[in-house]
């Protein structure tokens, strides 16, 4: 069972206990991402995650990246729309020193002048990696394509013109107008008491003073529809489809996450991955997903191809998604469906790295953090209606935007 404390200045630490593993996986999360950067600090959240590591007020580069890996730890981050992580994963005897060098990379950075001109060049790179990768690039441009004009369509690494201008006191103004001491979380999982958790970082914690950030979110609306090809140096076709969806707080997000499993989700019996790839073998994968943000969501359908075989595969995606508008789901159906999900929530739950990042994240997202067998109760009590519903709202095909790659 997880444990909160919230300190006077809003910074909670969660945690929970595992007595069966000799790790402990411990993180900040702060709920800042790259939807909270105007168009001129497009790429700065992710800029600021590499930067963590490029020198503190006590530590240089060498010293942060060998703190926990000689030791056999590892030290991670990433970013997202609306997340910023710093989390690591040590042996428990060295949770003490994975706490404090997280506490001194997330809020003791000075990002060095010499080394944000290295590490710009290493995002260029990135960028460049990112653009010679089309199955990654086509999630970024239906983003850009669903969201237009939006924070939520740019991309996370940001634009070359952006990446390069980027100054020292640019990461100093960008965090100290959005840091919000009642937006961050420690999370921690492992083998360690609650007290020892609190105890090794809550005296550090407390030191940081209170802040709360002025800045409001700007929604998304006005939302429509597109369609649009592209071509690009692949051999393969590829196809995108996607539209906005459920947000966080909705309580409709579940039975969409239910819906999109049997839909497209991880397993191979998904009924695109049973259409396309085991009846027709016109793709080696296919995936639908639904991704909610704390306003909106995203729901979207990715696959490849081959040129000519494209129209018969989005003809075969489209009549599969118009068999959930039109037929409720049978009775085996829905409990198959249901027992197959909360089966992948349960194994995820063993992910205790996962986990820990979870926990954070909810806290942030909802002020709680909801028991598995809560969720189970709200899938089991999921209905097809409901399912049908759903399914002829986000599955409209006049809603949904198309992006294809085809090859030049």
């Amino acid at each position: 069972m997880h444990q909160v404390k919230e300190l006077a200045n809003g910074i909670r630490i969660v945690h929970q206990e595992v007595s069966h593993t000799r790790l402990v996986h411990c993180g900040f999360i702060l709920n800042i991402g790259s939807r909270d950067e105007t168009k001129e600090q497009e790429g700065l959240a992710h800029f600021w995650e590499h930067m963590a590591f490029k020198g503190t007020k006590k530590r240089k580069t060498f010293h942060i990246l060998n703190r926990l890996e000689s030791l056999g730890g590892e030290l991670n981050a990433y970013t997202t729309k609306e997340k910023i992580c710093f989390y690591a994963s040590v042996l428990k005897d060295h949770y003490s020193k994975a706490a404090e060098l997280l506490y001194d990379i997330t809020f003791n950075s000075t990002f060095p002048a010499k080394e944000i001109e290295k590490e710009r060049q290493v995002i260029l790179e990135e960028m460049a990696m990112y653009r010679d990768s089309p199955d990654d690039s086509i999630q970024d441009e239906l983003d850009a394509l669903v969201f237009e004009n939006h924070a939520l369509g740019r991309n996370i690494l940001g634009n070359e013109e952006t990446v390069g201008r980027f100054t020292q006191q640019d990461f100093f103004d960008f965090i100290a107008s959005r840091l919000d001491t009642s937006q961050i979380v420690f999370s921690v999982v492992g083998n360690i008491s609650f007290s020892k958790a609190v105890r090794a970082i809550e005296g550090m914690l407390s030191e940081i003073p209170t802040k709360r950030a002025l800045y409001i979110r700007s929604g998304f609306k006005d939302y429509q529809a597109k369609a649009e090809q592209v071509k690009r140096d692949i051999t393969q076709s590829l196809c995108g489809m996607g539209r906005p969806a459920y947000s966080l707080h909705d309580p409709k997000r579940y039975k969409l996450f239910l819906l999109n499993n049997i839909l497209g989700g991880p397993s191979m019996n998904s009924r695109l991955n049973m259409a396309l790839r085991e009846k027709h073998g016109l793709v080696y994968s296919i995936e639908s997903s639904y991704q909610p943000f704390s306003d909106i969501g995203f729901f979207g359908i990715f696959f490849g191809t081959e040129e000519k075989t494209l129209p018969k595969a989005k003809k075969i995606v489209r009549k599969e998604l118009n068999r959930l508008r039109e037929k409720k789901l049978g009775t085996l159906q829905l409990h198959m469906a249901k027992e197959q999900a909360m089966g992948q929530m349960a194994m995820a739950e063993e992910n205790y790295a996962a986990l820990m990042l979870v926990f954070g994240k909810s806290l942030i997202d909802h002020g709680k953090i909801d028991p598995l067998e809560r969720i189970f109760t709200q899938i089991r009590q999921t209905t097809a209606e409901e399912l049908l519903e759903i399914a002829n709202e986000i599955f409209d095909p006049n809603q949904i935007t198309d992006l294809t790659y085809l090859p030049n």
